[in-house]
């Protein structure tokens, strides 16, 4: 468990490490790249570097949070990797489960193994469950998304590398929204993102700006026409205090 610097989180949780790269979106993996640095660090969680490993130990980890907290599920990994048996992601979502009193954003690129799965999991309304996409080329993910059984859904079209002008968002509840970040970004064009913003708008569906991403984020920032949108999505279900 560590605290969070992305802004539509609180903290990350990483019961699994490691990923492969499955579309352009993957192509400048900060995950990765921090893989290598606490691989070389010497921490023992990335022994293997970048290889998809699980960790049984950490699914304890929420069990001692005493209070609520909203938890990125894998920051390091992709839960629906192929590489991750079903066993080990019934665990997670049995640990889930227990702890109905935080919230926990669970985020692949693997939409077609999602909903492979879904309907031999258990989606309490804790669970919201998000599909990554970067470009028309991979839209798909979200047909997969609509149809499985999580009550909160969401998508993080980051890092944004193309328009998105005819997305369907019937039965999602949420958009997030970024540039690219890092030593070699791809661009990113205010006209995408105001038109996702207005799609938004249009089908009543909660739009956070998360960054403009480039080579110093910060410098950039995430103000969109003089603004930020930090909107989240409305809680469905009854979530313990």
């Amino acid at each position: 468990m560590a605290q969070s610097s992305i802004e539509w989180t609180e903290m990350t949780w990483n019961p699994t490490t490691g990923c492969s790269k499955v579309s352009q979106g993957c192509k400048y993996c900060y995950a990765e790249v921090m893989s290598k640095r606490l691989h070389a660090m010497g921490l023992d969680k990335y022994k293997d570097n970048f290889k998809v490993r699980t960790h049984e130990s950490a699914l304890k980890t929420p069990f001692t949070w005493k209070k609520p907290k909203i938890v990125f599920v894998n920051s390091m990994s992709d839960l629906f990797h192929p590489e991750v048996p079903l066993s080990f992601i019934k665990k997670v979502f049995e640990v889930m489960n227990e702890n109905n009193q935080h919230i926990f954003q669970v985020l692949t690129k693997r939409g077609g193994r999602l909903y492979e799965l879904h309907e031999e999991l258990n989606w309490t309304p804790n669970i919201w469950m998000g599909v990554s996409v970067e470009s028309q080329d991979v839209e798909n993910r979200i047909e997969f998304l609509r149809k499985i059984n999580a009550k909160t859904k969401f998508l993080s079209l980051e890092p944004l590398i193309g328009p998105l002008p005819n997305l369907n968002l019937e039965n999602i509840d949420w958009v997030i929204v970024g540039g690219e970040s890092g030593r070699r970004p791809r661009p990113i064009k205010v006209d995408w993102v105001v038109d996702i913003k207005n799609q938004c708008k249009k089908s009543k569906v909660a739009f956070f700006f998360k960054q403009w991403g480039g080579t110093n984020k910060k410098k950039s920032g995430r103000s969109l026409n003089g603004r930020t949108y930090s909107e989240m999505p409305k809680i469905k279900g009854t979530i313990a205090a």
